[in-house]
């Protein structure tokens, strides 16, 4: 790939690799008591934040839903979050420091997060050296699971120190993303797409891999250019891409109101041109002109690819799906709960029946669902429009 920059966080341990669904003991595999914690890790701050929230409050409504228990055990949840008001985002600080405090508590049963895959990219390796499962709701990098030509060199392995997979996603991965951004880009007929990102791991990773995805498809991809989130004059990337004769072209970030300001200054600097945005603007924060957001006269031109279930939805069946492990794992709270026996419960969900869909979790961690929502915007809200099922 052209740019890669996930970082880990913490040296890769040499230590003999254990099958992905195993269930080796290790030093705390077994909880004590009658009290399971699960962490929640989510970015309530800034960038994602309405998301976020919205996940965690799927992950609360699941629990309660249950009625707090697994059998004899209680379940507590402890939301935590991974942002900070200086960064106006997920910070590699804090989330090392959620991840540390899950790992110190022994009544830790599993972990839900991160929300950005460069959060999740700084906590996999910390929770996987005490073989923690954890579920992100949202974390779509290509290289937090899977090689190839979508990740980087030593990506996925860098991850997980012991060589057991403990990392679950709820969302299909950016190559099913980049799939459905090359199809709806073709079907309205792009000819030459200009992308651009933000320069973060999200957005970086997101435009790599539609990059990947459009060069296998046929269609030409001009440039891949980052932008400086905090500027507010990119009146020189809007004239390069002007002056590239591109029809089409692709805001790949998470921060909606620098995203806006760019689409803003690129739809001045190319009148005819049609504009797509990833995931990670997908929120009202990007469309809505009162929150920053991109102006109503825009509306016709704009579309965006994102998970096609709101991602309220998305930490519901985290937590729901971490609960049904849980009570697989203990004989629905009648046995002493290990964490090993819940991530090989996790690894072997099979066909299960959602509020996101039928699917699966294959032995790295990735989900079986390949569908990938079109949003329009449309009065500063984004509305679904069709959904794609990757190829």
């Amino acid at each position: 790939m052209i740019r890669r920059w996930l970082a880990a966080g913490a040296a890769v341990l040499s230590v003999a690799v254990v099958s992905a669904c195993g269930s080796a003991s290790r030093p705390g595999d077994r909880i004590p008591g009658k009290t399971l914690t699960i962490y929640s890790s989510l970015p309530l701050q800034g960038s994602s934040s309405a998301d976020a929230a919205a996940a965690l409050g799927g992950e609360s409504l699941a629990l309660a839903q249950a009625g707090g228990r697994v059998g004899a055990y209680r379940i507590v949840l402890k939301a935590l979050d991974d942002s900070t008001p200086q960064r106006a985002g997920w910070d590699p600080g804090q989330t090392t420091q959620n991840a540390r405090l899950a790992l110190a508590d022994r009544s830790t049963v599993g972990y839900i997060g991160e929300f950005n895959s460069g959060a999740s990219a700084v906590s996999i390796p910390l929770l996987n050296r005490l073989g923690i499962p954890q579920i992100s709701p949202a974390s779509s990098a290509v290289g937090l699971t899977s090689a190839g030509m979508d990740a980087s060199p030593g990506e996925p392995q860098k991850y997980y120190p012991t060589g057991l997979r403990t990392f679950v996603r709820m969302v299909p991965n950016d190559a099913v993303a980049a799939a459905a951004q090359v199809r709806i880009q073709r079907s309205a007929g792009c000819a030459r797409t200009y992308v651009v990102d933000d320069g973060g791991v999200d957005g970086q990773d997101a435009a790599d891999s539609f990059q990947s995805a459009a060069t296998v498809a046929g269609l030409q991809v001009l440039s891949v250019t980052s932008f400086e989130p905090r500027a507010t004059d990119y009146s020189a990337l809007a004239s390069a891409i002007s002056q590239s004769r591109a029809d089409c072209v692709l805001v790949s970030a998470i921060d909606e109101r620098s995203a806006a300001a760019v689409t803003r200054q690129v739809a001045v600097a190319v009148p005819r041109a049609k504009l797509f945005a990833s995931a990670g603007v997908g929120d009202a924060a990007y469309v809505d002109p009162a929150r920053g957001g991109i102006p109503l006269g825009l509306d016709p031109r704009v579309l965006l690819a994102a998970p096609p279930q709101p991602y309220r939805l998305y930490g519901y069946e985290a937590m729901s799906v971490m609960l049904a492990a849980i009570s697989r794992a203990s004989d629905r709270g009648t046995q002493p709960v290990r964490r090993s026996k819940v991530l090989s419960a996790l690894f072997h969900t099979r066909d299960r029946h959602s509020v996101i869909g039928v699917y699966s979790i294959d032995p790295t961690g990735e989900t079986t669902l390949r569908s990938y929502g079109i949003y329009r915007a449309v009065r500063g809200r984004l509305v679904l429009w069709r959904t794609v099922a990757a190829d």
